[in-house]
């Protein structure tokens, strides 16, 4: 396996690639991964109008949303972790398998904000054909500490109205753009704007999502520590207004996260609580 540091988009990253071909690029920021090629094709979407000057949210890859999802709070949009520097705590393993983990601690600035002490790490786990990203969020103060986040996934598509999305049948829907409630039908296909979040099963014994884009096939898990799933593809209209994405952009992605809208995750002092989500490659 080949591990390297690079300087992308003039912004510090560190890429690995397995023997066969498949490779990962994070950037420092945000521990964010950027690029996850497997199969000869990249999987994420990354807009090209993306700002990379160290702290403005990069838009596309694998955002990691701590500790706030979306304005459900009084922290900046989907919390500060996405936008601040996280370190390189273990080097990718020199194995056919490609794994690394990044720690982002509390510091006054995150303090001057959110008054908790914490250690976030993320693991980044490539094989053959996969990606798993577990974040682990230890708490390292004296009170019990509550947060909200996801995975915001950017999944790279050919053609969004070719594309379906199947899974979670018969569990809870809510269309946050109509504020509907409803359970879902299992078959998910876009022609506008879509955000809706889904409730996800306690116990999870198979695949939470199938990705059906032309002759790609994505299968979707998250653990059960994730209470829900959020799908969203902002639409013509609002990709238009979008500073940080082409006007077409939206044709080529689909955000899929891993994630926890409510009610609030609780650590105890001296616990932690850890969340995964993993992309596969289906034949």
């Amino acid at each position: 396996m080949n591990s390297t540091t690079e300087i992308f988009q003039g912004q510090a990253c560190w890429r690995w690639q397995l023997p066969q071909g498949d490779s990962v690029l994070v950037s420092a920021q945000g521990a964010q991964v950027l690029s996850w090629q497997s199969a000869g094709r990249e999987r994420l979407y990354l807009s090209p109008q993306s700002v990379f000057d160290g702290h403005t949210p990069i838009r596309g890859g694998v955002p990691i949303c701590f500790p706030q999802f979306n304005q459900r709070g009084a922290l900046p949009k989907h919390g500060f972790a996405r936008n601040m520097a996280w370190q390189l705590a273990a080097p990718p393993e020199q194995s056919t398998v490609g794994q690394a983990t990044f720690e982002f601690l509390s510091k006054a600035q995150t303090m001057a904000m959110w008054p908790f002490d914490f250690c976030a790490q993320l693991q980044v786990n490539l094989t053959p054909g996969s990606l798993q990203l577990s974040l682990t969020v230890h708490n390292t103060g004296a009170q019990a500490l509550q947060f909200t986040g996801a995975m915001h996934t950017y999944l790279a598509v050919q053609d969004i109205a070719q594309t379906r999305l199947l899974g979670l049948q018969g569990q809870d829907e809510w269309d946050s753009l109509t504020d509907q409630h409803q359970k879902s039908n299992g078959v998910l296909q876009f022609d506008g704007e879509f955000d809706r979040v889904y409730q996800t099963p306690p116990v999870q014994d198979g695949p939470t999502w199938l990705l059906q884009d032309q002759d790609q096939n994505l299968e979707i898990t998250q653990s059960a520590s994730w209470g829900q799933s959020v799908v969203w593809n902002p639409g013509a209209n609002k990709c238009a207004a979008l500073s940080d994405m082409p006007p077409a952009g939206y044709q080529h992605m689909l955000c899929v996260e891993a994630a926890q809208v409510e009610p609030p995750i609780t650590i105890a002092p001296a616990s932690q609580w850890q969340g995964w989500q993993k992309i596969s490659v289906l034949p």
